[in-house]
């Protein structure tokens, strides 16, 4: 019992020197920008060391208690079991609310260290000391939260075996993605705290030009890429682990992560705007507030209690904590953005709505109403409750019919803006410029007729996709045709490639929520059954043991070639079935099998469900495009230079990067000539 007892001692003491740390180094630096005092700046860097040896080994004190069950935590008797898998009792500690705050924690603090170790021999310079004060000060909110309302160590009476050691949820026990989807999510989500610190450091310190955006760039754009991918990882893990056949649901806690993603993709083509022209700046400094505030507010909503969902977790004590960090984030941010008024006014303007930078004005706005309406659909709900004590449901029949025109919106800006120039586009230019995507569009809207797809929203969905397709190829090929193969490197080629994939999720989702066939069959072994032109043969049902559950199984022949077997699992410990799909999946289309309750292997009977999608896998290949576009995006395009003061020069960051990316063109990529664009510039 000692060693059990020093586990819980050394993680309390592990997140008192982290929260210490945090503390005193954003108010050491923070004096030290304060008063310039050199010698106290040079005191910040233990700090963050320090904070970050808490984080780490209050961690690894939790993971070495899951895997040697130390039974004198609560935490562990929350979510161990004598009977789990080595790999779910490790995925364990993000399992549940007090173990995911400290891997939150451990990634934020990790995040502080990158960007205190990065910009080391800069710490002098106000803006880098006042964007790793918010970092520190964040860090120190979410180090009390461990050490406070979810506190991860807290002792525990002797377990009682028949009502605690469970293991985990069963949901989150039975598919090797519970290793990816939670930390790569968390990287996307605690990712976008280096770009907000940045553009608080701004606002603080005036230098509110482009020079910073250089800073935040790169982070913001690898937080995006980790919150694609999380999110594109949570749809195949829902679509692998529910059996209800779908990717998405329009779940509060799915429209959680999605929220930030949707704001934070306007940032990253809003910037750009900025960065070319030094217009948007209140735009680009409010998408940022945005995005981090909307991380906040998404771990409110799956970490309070306050919504029902497979994924959320129970109720707590950190909600009032949460809703709290979000009102003072919210309000401090749009207090500075109002401060600094005069100097965020832009030096240029929109010449033309048919332009790049008006394409982006465009794409900014559907973004944010986009934003705007899940927000209400997800959060309405809870307003009613809190004020009439009433409950509601918004189901996916308002999110479909809200985000369907939106979504059409999207495709055409994806085809429009990469062919359009800044200024200025003339008729004659777009004609040339969209002639080949044009057909396309008619090319892929043709091959959809003739393949058999019907109705209107579908056909004009695959129509403007081919659309965007062809713009985003045509970028792609006029960069190759003149760079090589280093022609998809650079943030705009990179961004096609992600535009390639976004569209194939597009073009997956439209075709797999339109044309999925489903249907219900009971079957006894050696009985066929025709459907969607295959065949389904029940081989044989059977119960089967575990140490953790009991349950049904059939083997069911498709085709008469390969068995697959879908099953029914209740986890004893929990007394709660779980449905375990069995997937045939194809290029053009997935055979999905469910087993319903009802079949009885006692009589050879199977009850199952048969969902034939069309196109799915393609979600999966167009978040891996996604992913690649993204590493292509981080590296500078071959004519692209950084700003002089922003890798050398110590002190002026806010001259505008207009003037020095013109000057980093080669005579005939300025201005509004494609090549420049070609180059990635």
């Amino acid at each position: 019992m000692l060693a059990e007892g020093m586990n819980g001692m050394l993680g309390h003491t592990a997140l008192i020197v982290g929260f210490a740390a945090s503390l005193f180094g954003a108010m050491a630096l923070g004096t030290a920008t304060v008063l310039r005092n050199p010698r106290l700046i040079r005191t910040v860097m233990p700090y963050g060391w320090m904070a970050l040896a808490g984080a780490v080994l209050a961690v690894v004190v939790m993971e070495k208690a899951l895997i040697t069950r130390d039974w004198s935590l609560a935490y562990v008797q929350k979510v161990g079991s004598y009977d789990t898998p080595a790999l779910f009792n490790f995925t364990a500690l993000w399992s549940a609310l007090e173990g995911s705050i400290l891997l939150w924690l451990l990634l934020l603090v990790i995040y502080t260290a990158i960007i205190m170790r990065r910009y080391r021999a800069r710490l002098a310079d106000p803006l880098v000391a006042w964007a790793l004060v918010v970092m520190f000060v964040v860090s120190a909110f979410f180090f009390f939260l461990a050490l406070g309302p979810t506190d991860a160590f807290q002792p525990a009476a002797t377990p009682d075996f028949t009502s605690c050691c469970r293991g985990p949820n069963p949901l989150l026990q039975n598919h090797v993605l519970v290793l990816f989807h939670p930390p790569i999510l968390y990287l996307g989500y605690v990712g976008f705290t280096v770009p907000f610190a940045f553009a608080i450091a701004a606002l603080v310190t005036g230098r509110v030009g482009e020079g910073w955006l250089m800073e935040t760039r790169r982070w913001a754009l690898f937080a995006w890429g980790f919150l694609t991918i999380g999110i594109v990882l949570g749809g195949w893990w829902s679509y692998e682990v529910l059996g209800w056949g779908g990717v998405w649901g329009w779940d509060p806690v799915e429209n959680a992560s999605f929220l930030p993603w949707l704001t934070g993709t306007a940032y990253i083509h809003s910037v750009m705007v900025q960065e070319r022209r030094g217009m948007l700046r209140v735009w680009n400094l409010s998408l940022l507030v945005a995005t981090f505030s909307l991380t906040i507010l998404g771990t409110f909503l799956t970490r309070s209690g306050v919504v029902n969902s497979v994924h959320a977790f129970s109720d707590s004590d950190i909600g009032p904590w949460l809703l709290g960090a979000f009102g003072v984030i919210v309000a401090v941010s749009l207090g500075l953005i109002g401060w600094r008024g005069d100097r965020l006014r832009s030096p240029g303007a929109i010449d033309s709505p048919v332009s790049r930078e008006g394409a982006f004005l465009a794409n900014n706005v559907i973004f944010a109403l986009f934003a705007f309406v899940i927000l209400l659909g997800t959060v309405f709900p809870l307003i009613v409750e809190a004020k009439d004590d009433r409950q509601i449901a918004v189901g996916s029949p308002f999110f479909d019919t809200m985000s369907q025109p939106i979504g059409l919106v999207l495709l055409f800006l994806m085809a429009v803006a990469p062919v359009l120039p800044w200024r200025k586009a003339s008729g004659e230019l777009l004609r040339d410029r969209l002639f080949w995507p044009a057909w396309c569009g008619a090319g892929t809207l043709a091959l959809s007729v003739f393949l058999g797809a019907t109705d209107f929203a579908p056909l004009l969905a695959f129509g403007l996709a081919g659309f965007a397709a062809g713009a985003a190829l045509r970028q792609l090929v006029l960069a190759t045709r003149r760079q090589g193969y280093r022609g998809f490197l650079g943030r705009t080629n990179g961004g096609m490639v992600v535009h390639l994939g976004v569209i194939l999720v597009a073009v997956a989702l439209a075709a797999s929520n339109s044309y999925t066939r489903a249907g219900e069959f009971t079957l006894t072994e050696g009985q066929t059954v025709q459907f969607a032109g295959h065949s389904f043969t029940l081989v044989d049902v059977y119960d089967f043991q575990t140490p953790r559950a009991v349950g049904i199984k059939a083997n069911i022949s498709i085709d008469g070639g390969q068995a697959y077997a879908p099953a029914i699992s209740k986890y004893t410990a929990f007394g709660m079935d779980v449905s375990t799909p069995s997937v045939k999946s194809g290029f053009a289309k997935d055979i999905y099998l469910t087993l319903e309750s009802g079949s009885k292997p006692s009589t050879g009977t199977a009850k199952i469900k048969v969902f034939v999608k069309p196109m799915v896998v393609w979600l999966w290949v167009g978040g891996m495009l996604c992913a690649f576009g993204t590493l292509l995006a981080a590296f500078p395009g071959r004519f692209r230079r950084r700003p002089t003061d922003a890798v050398s020069a110590p002190v002026p960051l806010d001259e505008p990067v207009v003037s020095t990316v013109g000057a980093a063109v080669p005579t005939g990529l300025a201005g509004d000539d494609e090549s420049a664009e070609v180059a990635g510039v």
